[in-house]
This record gives C-alpha cells, sequence and structure tokens, in this order.
C-alpha cells in the first residue's frame, strides 16, 4: 500500500503564487505515475497534472503555463508550484499516484484564491 499525505494549501490572493507538496510513504518502490487533481465545488474531479514514472508532464490547458508538476523520487515527494493564481482555481486538490495495483489518493488540501 502507498499513503500519500498533502500540504501546503491555503488562502492566496488573485495573481499570487502556492506550493503544494504530496508525501508518499509505504511500498513507494512500486509508484508509477502520479499527479494532482483537483475539484471545485459542484465540479467533478478533473486531472490537472501528471508526470510519468518517465519523467514526461502534462498539463490540462487551463493551468498550462501557471502550474508545474515535479517529483522528488529520492524524497518520496512531488510538488505543484502555482503562479498567476486565478479565482476559479479555487478547489480542493488531491495528489495520486498509480502502481502495478490500486491507485491511491491523497486527502485533499484546499486552496482558495480569493481577495
Amino acid at each position: 500500500q502507498v499513503q500519500l499525505v498533502e500540504s501546503g494549501g491555503g488562502l492566496v490572493q488573485p495573481g499570487g503564487s502556492l506550493r503544494l507538496s504530496c508525501a508518499a510513504s509505504g511500498d513507494t518502490f512500486d509508484i508509477h505515475n502520479m499527479g494532482w487533481y483537483r475539484q471545485a465545488p459542484g465540479n467533478q474531479r478533473e486531472l490537472i497534472a501528471v508526470e510519468t514514472d518517465g519523467g514526461i508532464r502534462n498539463y490540462v490547458s487551463a493551468v498550462k503555463g501557471r502550474f508545474t508538476i515535479s517529483r522528488d523520487k529520492a524524497k518520496n515527494m512531488m510538488y505543484l508550484q502555482m503562479n498567476s493564481l486565478k479565482v476559479e482555481d479555487t478547489a480542493v486538490y488531491y495528489c495520486y499516484c498509480t502502481t502495478s495495483g490500486p491507485k491511491y489518493w491523497g486527502q485533499g488540501t484546499q486552496v482558495t484564491v480569493s481577495s
């Protein structure tokens, strides 16, 4: 099993920045891809960024150019640097990973962008 714990959420003004972290523990040797989903009130959870085991990064168009995903495999950490935040980025952000078995999720961290 893999456990994922997010941190770094909070309240930020439009145009500001936040850095989310995701700490992995447990059977981290079995982690393949890692990424971030978000869910805004009344919306479905959407995949916004993923980094494959081979280091390929993909982003949904809404965050491309503003968000950067990265992984530190030695520390079992993943990050999401979020710049130029917009009100519409307000959501609960979840990290996830794929393994040879199930997909795992963190508990989520709230990001609120408001003036």
